[in-house]
């Protein structure tokens, strides 16, 4: 269940950068450029959006903002989270004098409160 580029996912986008080119050529044959300046035009507005995208891409690598670090941390919070609350269950279904015998042991209790 990744989220990861597959190969169909990279050829999909390669095919839409493709066709993004093309309209761009068109676009700008539209509004007035010349065959050649459109198609010089078209792959301005290419690279910078090439250049955009790579730039956020090492944005998020940098900070630490990738989908597997964040997938980890959501990961990691909601493991502690069920280990925490089994452990209260685990420790509430001790008898009294047991949780004061651990609780003692761990450091959590001075001796000097025995009876």
């Amino acid at each position: 269940m990744g989220s990861g580029i597959t190969r169909g996912k990279a050829l999909l986008a390669g095919l839409a950068i493709f066709a993004l080119g093309g309209l761009g050529y068109w676009g700008f044959q539209a509004v007035g450029f010349e065959g050649f300046s459109a198609g010089i035009a078209a792959q301005g507005v290419l690279v910078a959006v090439v250049l955009v995208w790579t730039g956020s891409y090492l944005f998020r690598v940098v900070t630490g903002n990738m989908t597997y670090m964040e997938q980890r941390r959501r990961y990691r919070s909601a493991y502690e989270a069920a280990t925490d609350e089994e452990l209260q269950q685990r420790f509430d279904a001790l008898s009294p004098e047991e949780q004061e015998k651990l609780l003692r042991e761990l450091g959590q209790l001075n001796n000097d409160n025995a009876s």
